[in-house]
């Protein structure tokens, strides 16, 4: 099964900035829209943010205005930039292929290991 592969967390002030990179097969990356979702320890994943294959973007509330999703196609690649990160942005990022209907997510089974990102205040 295809699966994304998702890298660039790590330890960082409050305050600070660090970018996500997701590689993906071009079986996953190819006319998907892609996202990037987070989890908390025993908590479900959330949608953090997503990207159209035309580069339409959507984020959630608390990603708005600090993060920015976006994607490579020649590389198969989509990237999330976290600025101003706050303490409760702690957590586990993974990235996968999206179905998009009637303007609601629904992921697709590609997840990764995910990479950590932890925000020390």
């Amino acid at each position: 099964q295809d699966q994304a592969v998702e890298s660039g967390g790590g330890l960082v002030q409050s305050g600070g900035s660090l970018r996500l990179t997701c590689k993906a097969s071009r079986n996953i990356f190819r006319f998907n829209v892609m996202a990037w979702y987070r989890q908390y320890p025993g908590k479900q994943r959330d949608l953090v943010a997503a990207v159209t294959s035309y580069g339409t973007t959507h984020y959630s509330d608390s990603a708005k205005g600090r993060f920015t999703i976006s994607r490579d196609d020649a590389e198969n690649t989509v990237y999330l930039q976290m600025d101003s990160l706050k303490s409760e942005d702690t957590a586990t990022y993974y990235c996968t292929a999206v179905n998009m209907i009637g303007g609601r997510f629904f992921p697709q089974d590609h997840w990764g290991k995910g990479t950590l990102v932890t925000v020390s205040s």
